[in-house]
């Protein structure tokens, strides 16, 4: 039902490495998979190259989209994705302490906040 109060969110989101090689996902808890990419707790591409920072993410409650959003941007040049990074995070700064901030206050601001340029 549209509207619900705590109704499920999933995020689409970038994770960068300090040489800015980046990292496509998308998960239902935001906050435990950026610490799990921190942490380096799971062995993988994030892991091997250090894609620690987490630069962009958007959220919806459908996850058909989400899916659907992550392919898109996972079959984008590399030059999209840092324009898409850009728009919202100019200076490629690590967004998980915003998480943590804004957890309790108010929901992460959505696609249509964020985004709105359609597929290619």
């Amino acid at each position: 039902m549209p509207g619900r109060i705590n109704e499920r969110q999933y995020f689409v989101y970038i994770m960068a490495s300090w040489r800015n090689t980046l990292y496509i996902g998308m998960t239902s808890d935001l906050e435990s998979r950026v610490a799990k990419h921190k942490s380096r707790s799971v062995h993988g591409f994030t892991a091997k190259y250090n894609a620690v920072r987490l630069v962009w993410y958007e959220a919806t409650t459908d996850v058909h989209a989400a899916l659907a959003r992550e392919k898109q941007i996972k079959g984008w040049l590399r030059a999209r994705k840092v324009e898409l990074i850009a728009t919202v995070n100019p200076e490629w700064n690590d967004l998980a302490g915003y998480l943590n901030r804004e957890r309790d206050s108010e929901p992460p601001p959505s696609r249509s906040d964020r985004d709105s340029g359609g597929s290619e």
